[in-house]
Parts: structure tokens; C-alpha cells; sequence
């Protein structure tokens, strides 16, 4: 197995190590957000975003995801949002569309183009602008109110007494750029820096079109997203392109269309951005949004040739890297691209020697996409079987080639039970510990285990090489730093293999929102949670068993505890599972399903001994499902004592 990069930073290409990537990406983030908040932006919102989602792909539980933006220095004060600014769900070509379109299945969709620009929110109360404030870090950003009012497409009075938010994307034209700034890479880059000048200089070549809108207090006020958009209109605001189509395949006939228009517009997009026209905002509030999603343009493709494949090794997983002959692609020379997983390898056929197809997932991380056409690259060459590692490097046992991925199952594996110290260290933003000790630490077998770090005292660790008392104490101190963690970091920090605190989020918002609900839960439970499946539920509870102990051990230290789940009055179904029988009068299962989980209940397939509602229009039917329902004592329940509930 080979472990060599010769990457740099601005390349984006996986290094062998994912180690690497995260330092990179983690340095990358750190500076954009310095400059995001202390000067011009070096890179628009939509860059930096690509970043973040990539490192939160691969180490969700970095600090730097969790640290709110420096403090600005250039004078603007901080202000929070009304509602946070999420990341969106995001699908790279139709398949990834159709996916959603399928789990969601709206029944008409809004569909607006997605502007490549600078989110900001004006906030209003009773019709008069009250602040401006940038993205930030989603929560919290940069109110630039006097910059703002430069603006074109913003408006200092409403013509009817709101209180809420609007929320655009600040553009800069074409012809602007072409005009006037051309120094500037790019419109978006452009509009980046001017929107956040201290002097407000330049705010008036920027424009603001809207494409949103809340109510303060007020959940009803809006109810249809089309009609969101007319309000807009009628305020006065500009608005971005907006259309409601029926179904996947018309959303997807109409990107293409707009892809074609993309050169003649006078303002950059990179996507569309398609919406269940139903406004609902409690799906608007989560951190990514399930209802909506950003369906972005074709990305550009580059073919070469597979020269290698090298197994980059992450905790228990191997990921194949494959080495391509160096090509140009959106801007940077690549030489590696990810391969995803074993399955992916088979699918494809992929052969050392075959000619690929290479895109840049989010435009920033190199992948082998696919085989490139016939004659993509020219000459002829030998081909053969890509070599797969079969035992693990740091146990020796065999390892599992599951198909999405190729893992040491070993649950005692040295290099598993390290990992997880790292991950637990960086959830819990613990800098003192850093990689180093750590390593020392469980090199000399004094700390096995995530409780063991809490068993460790400052005499012992002074003994260590280059510590000291003052050096053992500090560490010390905040390894026993009272912290109150969220269930979905809790149990992130414990590291199962191919788990994160994203999914764990979403796993806790669906119901599982206490540690006792999440060991009780089944296979079947959790794999039904959106998002989710049978593979990443399987993993959850392999994890859960294997460090049930060492979990309850930390807990008892008393350190260490779990935050109490949030109110259920935003979700009052949570902790409720329904199964549908039969045909429903007044929506599709499908959508029901949905209002189910939106509320924080879950929904199963099939009748289990632990399902609270079987609902059905028919409850004298013999059916099978009616039958285990009447034997196990589960209530039986019509349509309307359903809608009732969701009420």
C-alpha cells in the first residue's frame, strides 16, 4: 500500500492521508474566515461553502466548524439571524436529483435560479429596515446595514407594517465587472469585497435580488412559496427567476434549458434551486434543510488515464485513491482523484490503465467520475486488475469488503482505538491534547480508551517527554472542563466509522434524541430516518454496542454530560412511530410519511411490537398488518384521527 502526496493547498486534490486533506482544508477555512470577516472576502460565499461541506464530509466534528467567525476588525458589529442559514442539500447531476425528488415527493416544486453572489438578510420591523447582516457563519454574521442601503434592490420602507426577514443574494452585473473591475477574478469576488468595505465605497454598483422571506413570530404568514415570491415582488424588491413545475423530469428538462441561457444572462448562476412548494419552516430552520435542495449545473469534465490506485487508511476504513496522468480541470493541475469505495471500482470495471472521466465533487475535491468515452484519449494501452489490500496494516486481521466500503472489523484494532481519541479530542476542542500526546498516551498504553482521559492526573502526565507540571496542569484542567455536548456530538466523538454529527443530528431530530431512545432503537428504526439507510444504521448500532461500556464510564466521571433533548412543542411527534395500511383518501403515503417526520415522529414498514399507530381506513379488515397490530395491543387508527394528530 503506498502513502505519498506531493499536494498543496490550493490544489484540492486528496492527499493519500486524509489527515492531510482535513489539515488543509481546516487551514483554508481559517484564513477565508479571517478574511471573510476582516477585510475583503479572498473567495465568495459559494467557494468557501464547497469547502466547509467538504470538510464536513470527512471530519464533521472539526473545531473549525464549530467556531463562530473571528471577531470583524474592520468595524462591523455582529448580529444573529432570524432564521439560521443553512447549507442546502445539494445533487450534482439528475440521478442525484431524482433521488431527492423520490424521498421528498412534492407535488409541485418552485424553481428559481440560484445566484452565484452574496447572501445577506434585511431584517425589518414594522415595514422600516432595521439591519443588513451578512451570512457569516450561519448563525451570526455582519451587519452592514450602511452598506446595504447603496445597494440597488434595497429598500429602506415597506408599504404594509412586516416585521421579519428577507433574504437575496447581493450580485454585482457583468457589465459592471466588465466596466470597472476587472481586477477582480470574477462578478462574485467583486461583489464580496465591495459589499463589506468599511468606507461603503463601491456598495452602489452592487445589486440585491431576493428570493425569500420570514415572519417574525409568525409561521402562517407565508404558506406557499410561489406566492413568497409574488409578496416580493409586490414590495417592490427584485426577484430572482422563479417557475413551478409538476415533476423530476420537467425540473430536469429545465436545467438544461437554463445551462444554455447561463452565457447571455447578465448575472452569474451556478445551479437552480428547487423547492417543495409547500412553505414549510420548521424544515427552514434545520442546518440543511430537507425540502429544498440546490441543483447545480453539469461540472466540467477532464479525461486521463488511471496510472495507480493507492488505499488511503482513516480510523478502520480504506479509501482508494486513484493516480491519473496530470490534467487540467476547473483551474488547477490534478494528478489524484477519489475513487469512493470498492463497489465503485467494480461497477465501472476500472482497470489500471483505463481511460477516466475526472470532475471536481463541489468543485473543489478531485473525482473519477467514470470510463471516458471512446477515443477520449488517444493510443493504445495495457490494462490490469487493481490490486485490493486484504489485511489490515496496523492488526493484521482480514479485512471486510462490504462493498461501500472496505474496513478492519476489528473493534480492538490499535489504529481504530487512536483514531478514536483523535476524533474525541477534536469534537471536544480540547487543543492542549493534542495529536502528539495523544500518541504518546496510547503508545505507552496509558490511555486505551476515551473514559481513560479522565482516570489521568497531572503527576503522571508531568513525567511525560517536554510537559512539566505548568504544561500537565493546563492539559489537565480542560480534559476536566465541565462540557454539556449535544447527543449527535456525544456520540460523533465515540468515531464509528462512516458516522458524523450530521447524521447524528439527523437521527436525533427524527425522535432518537436521548442515549437510552438510541440504544433501544432497531436496525429498521434508524434506517428509515431521512438521509440515512440500512448500511449507516447498522453502523450506528454496531458502534453503540461496542462502546456502550467506555460511553457509561465517561458519563459516570461526571465531566462529561448529554445535553436534555429540546422541547417537544417544534416537533410533537417525536418519540411516535406510525405504519400506513391501505390507500389514504386525502394524500399519498409517501406525503404523509413525510408530515411525519417533519413533526419528529418516524415511520415504519411494517408492524413491530414497539410501533405506536398502525393507520388504516379499513380497521375490520383481516389484513396481516391489522391482525399483528390487534395482537400486540397497537391502536388502530383512521385517516382523520391521523390528520388530527398532525394538527
Amino acid at each position: 500500500m503506498k502513502h505519498k502526496t506531493n499536494t498543496t493547498p490550493t490544489s484540492h486534490e486528496p492527499p493519500s492521508d486524509l489527515g492531510q486533506t482535513v489539515a488543509i482544508l481546516e487551514a483554508q477555512i481559517s484564513a477565508y474566515q479571517a478574511s471573510y470577516y476582516n477585510g475583503e472576502a479572498a473567495i465568495s460565499d459559494q467557494e468557501f461553502d464547497r469547502l466547509w461541506d467538504a470538510l464536513k464530509q470527512i471530519k464533521p466534528d472539526s473545531p473549525v466548524l464549530h467556531r463562530v467567525g473571528a471577531d470583524a476588525g474592520d468595524g462591523f458589529p455582529k448580529a444573529r439571524h432570524l432564521i439560521p442559514m443553512g447549507s442546502q442539500e445539494k445533487a450534482a447531476n439528475p440521478e442525484e436529483f431524482r433521488e431527492w425528488a423520490k424521498k421528498i415527493a412534492p407535488e409541485t416544486v418552485v424553481v428559481q435560479y440560484k445566484l452565484d453572489g452574496a447572501s445577506l438578510e434585511l431584517q425589518y420591523e414594522q415595514g422600516k429596515l432595521l439591519k443588513a447582516i451578512t451570512r457569516g457563519d450561519g448563525l451570526v454574521g455582519d451587519e452592514i446595514t450602511r452598506n446595504a442601503r447603496r445597494m440597488a434592490g434595497v429598500l429602506s420602507e415597506l408599504d404594509l407594517p412586516f416585521s421579519g426577514g428577507v433574504r437575496g443574494e447581493v450580485v454585482m452585473t457583468r457589465q459592471v465587472w466588465k466596466e470597472r473591475y476587472q481586477d477582480k477574478a470574477n462578478c462574485r469576488n467583486a461583489a464580496n469585497g465591495l459589499m463589506r468595505k468599511k468606507d461603503g465605497s463601491g456598495c452602489e454598483d452592487l445589486t440585491l435580488i431576493c428570493y425569500d422571506a420570514a415572519a417574525l413570530g409568525d409561521d402562517g404568514y407565508f404558506q406557499d412559496e410561489l406566492e413568497k415570491v409574488n409578496w416580493l415582488k409586490d414590495r417592490g424588491f427584485r426577484v430572482t427567476e422563479t417557475k413551478t413545475l409538476s415533476d423530476a423530469e420537467a425540473v430536469i428538462a429545465y436545467r438544461e434549458e437554463v445551462a444554455g441561457l447561463r452565457p447571455s444572462l447578465p448575472v452569474d448562476i451556478d445551479g437552480l434551486v428547487v423547492k417543495d412548494r409547500k412553505t414549510d419552516m420548521a424544515d427552514l430552520r434545520r442546518d440543511r434543510p430537507e425540502r429544498q435542495i440546490a441543483f447545480k449545473f453539469d461540472l466540467e469534465v477532464a479525461y486521463s488515464v488511471l496510472k495507480d490506485v493507492e488505499w488511503s487508511e482513516s480510523g478502520a476504513t480504506y479509501t482508494p485513491i486513484g493516480v491519473v496522468e496530470p490534467v487540467r480541470l476547473a483551474g488547477t493541475t490534478v494528478q489524484r482523484a477519489n475513487l469512493n469505495n470498492p463497489d465503485m471500482i467494480r461497477s465501472l470495471g476500472l482497470k489500471i490503465g483505463s481511460a477516466v472521466s475526472v470532475v471536481k465533487r463541489g468543485e473543489i475535491i478531485p473525482k473519477i467520475e467514470g470510463l471516458a468515452p471512446e477515443g477520449a484519449v488517444p493510443g493504445d494501452r495495457e490494462t490490469q486488475e487493481i490490486p485490493f489490500p486484504t489485511h489490515c496494516g496496523s492488526c493484521e486481521s482480514p479485512l471486510e469488503d462490504a462493498g461501500s466500503r472496505l474496513y478492519c472489523p476489528n473493534p480492538e484494532c490499535p489504529k481504530r482505538l487512536l483514531h478514536r481519541l483523535h476524533k474525541w479530542a477534536a469534537v471536544l476542542d480540547i487543543r492542549e491534547l493534542g495529536e502528539k500526546l495523544v500518541q504518546q498516551l496510547f503508545t505507552t498504553k496509558r490511555i486505551q480508551a476515551v473514559s481513560d482521559l479522565y482516570t489521568l492526573t497531572q503527576e503522571e502526565l508531568a513525567e511525560f517527554e517536554r510537559m512539566g507540571e505548568l504544561s500537565a496542569a493546563k492539559v489537565i484542567r480542560h480534559i476536566r472542563t465541565h462540557r454539556v455536548l449535544p447527543l449527535a456530538a456525544f456520540v460523533a466523538g465515540f468515531d464509528f466509522e462512516g458516522v458524523g454529527e450530521t447524521i447524528m443530528e439527523k437521527v436525533a431530530a427524527a425522535g432518537f434524541n436521548t442515549l437510552d431512545k438510541l440504544r433501544g432503537a432497531s436496525v429498521e428504526d434508524l434506517a428509515g430516518v431521512y438521509g440515512l439507510g440500512e448500511i449507516t444504521a447498522k453502523a450506528i448500532l454496531t458502534g453503540l454496542a461496542e462502546t456502550a461500556a467506555d460511553m457509561d464510564t465517561v458519563l459516570a466521571a461526571g465531566v462529561i454530560s448529554i445535553a436534555p433533548p429540546p422541547p417537544d412543542t417544534a416537533q410533537p411527534l417525536r418519540g411516535l412511530s406510525f405504519c400506513f395500511t391501505g390507500e389514504l383518501s386525502t394524500m399519498k403515503r409517501s406525503e404523509a410519511s413525510q408530515k411525519v417526520k417533519a413533526l419528529g415522529g418516524s415511520v415504519k414498514s411494517t408492524v413491530v411490537k414497539d410501533l405506536s399507530f398502525l393507520v388504516t381506513n379499513d380497521p375490520q379488515s383481516g389484513s396481516s398488518k391489522n391482525k399483528k397490530a390487534r395482537d400486540w395491543g397497537i391502536p388502530l387508527i383512521t385517516e382523520e384521527a391521523f390528520l388530527a394528530k398532525l394538527s
